[in-house]
């Protein structure tokens, strides 16, 4: 964010990569005790999360492996809005006396996953570049962009609108009313989606005035995205 803000003279937000949509990859579950279980989720991407379960019964070791074995035949490849009732009946009518099990484990999964979409981060920089130009240097105008910029809310609609785009890894231009931030509507606003493989999305923002330089602007992000390509050797793209 420092880096575009500097070379463009503009305000740039930036998204941190996240894992777009994740599709579960293994579960396992192992005794802590009696009654504790511990959940391990790996989703795409490699990312592990860890939760206690508690269970109301006191499970055998081959009772374990045949929820673990049930869990990953059943959920395996899938996102948690492809887990519909049908698959959850048939996984309860599977594990018998064992469904409430299967009840705390999908709930845990539940959570672990949307509280990686909800954990938007954020970051920005060049705000004050804005008072640099005079029709964005009104009180009003400066005051509800430096505020879009402090709270973050409004910047996190507009990422997400981006990243709702399945197909949009390119750059998308807002002037002026199309942008989707209504306080910016007197700007400019460039946007590319950024992956990072296997799941890893984020996204790139240069925020500016109308007349902002736009060929410097997309050569900038450009060659951010081409970088961070390279960083992580997705694939061997030159910038243009």
């Amino acid at each position: 964010a420092k880096i575009l803000a500097k070379d463009t003279n503009y305000a740039a937000p930036i998204r941190g990569p996240q894992y777009h949509h994740n599709k579960l990859k293994f579960i396992q579950l192992s005794r802590v005790d009696a009654y504790k279980l511990l959940l391990v989720i790996v989703v795409e991407g490699n990312l592990i999360k860890n939760t206690m379960v508690d269970v109301q019964e006191e499970l055998t070791d081959e009772q374990i492996m045949n929820l673990n074995i049930l869990l990953n035949s059943n959920l395996n490849g899938l996102t948690i809005e492809e887990i519909n009732l049908e698959i959850i009946r048939k996984m309860k009518e599977q594990a018998g006396s064992h469904g409430q099990v299967v009840d705390l484990v999908l709930n845990e999964v539940a959570a672990a996953i949307r509280a990686d979409d909800d954990d938007l981060q954020i970051y920005t920089s060049g705000a004050t570049n804005i008072f640099k130009y005079p029709e964005l240097s009104d009180n009003q105008s400066a005051q509800e962009i430096i505020s879009a910029f402090e709270e973050k809310q409004q910047l996190s609609e507009l990422v997400t609108q981006t990243l709702a785009k399945e197909d949009n890894t390119g750059i998308q231009v807002y002037i002026g009313d199309e942008t989707p931030v209504q306080t910016m509507r007197d700007c400019s606003v460039v946007t590319a989606t950024y992956e990072l493989g296997d799941g890893m999305k984020g996204t790139i923002g240069i925020i500016g005035p109308k007349r902002m330089d736009y060929a410097h602007v997309l050569k900038s992000m450009k060659r951010l995205q081409t970088e961070l390509d390279q960083m992580f050797h997705k694939n061997d793209r030159k910038v243009e």
